[in-house]
């Protein structure tokens, strides 16, 4: 029972993120990657079938697979995270919420911003 219900917690985790990839595919404030990069991590340890469709896909299986090998994360991907980051950081400064949330959420939100920043654009070795 107890391996019947790892694998249920895995797969449960990568329809979510294929989900909210999908979703973020159609909408443009939502991101697709990172929740692709969740899905191929759970299906990974679960569903390896799913896995291996997300690494054979044309568009993000290179973007997962460089981010695997390499911790790579392209620019343009980057640019949208921070500039969504900001607006959000924006939009809750001008909210009702009590001060010590706000500043803890943007202070998460550059602290992320910051993080990604210094990850790498490329795979070694290679340019665009």
């Amino acid at each position: 029972m107890t391996e019947f219900l790892r694998i249920l917690l895995w797969r449960s985790i990568t329809v979510i993120a294929v989900l909210l990839g999908v979703i973020g595919a159609v909408l443009p404030i939502m991101p697709t990657v990172p929740f692709l990069l969740v899905a191929a991590w759970a299906g990974g340890k679960g569903w390896p079938i799913i896995e291996q469709k997300l690494l054979a896909h044309p568009k993000y299986g290179p973007q997962i697979l460089e981010w695997r090998r390499y911790g790579v994360v392209r620019r343009k991907p980057k640019v949208i995270a921070i500039v969504m980051m900001s607006g959000s950081a924006i939009m809750l400064s001008f909210s009702m919420a009590p001060l010590w949330i706000k500043f803890t959420v943007i202070g998460v939100m550059a602290t992320v911003a910051v993080w990604l920043m210094t990850r790498p654009e490329h795979a070694p070795g290679k340019s665009e």
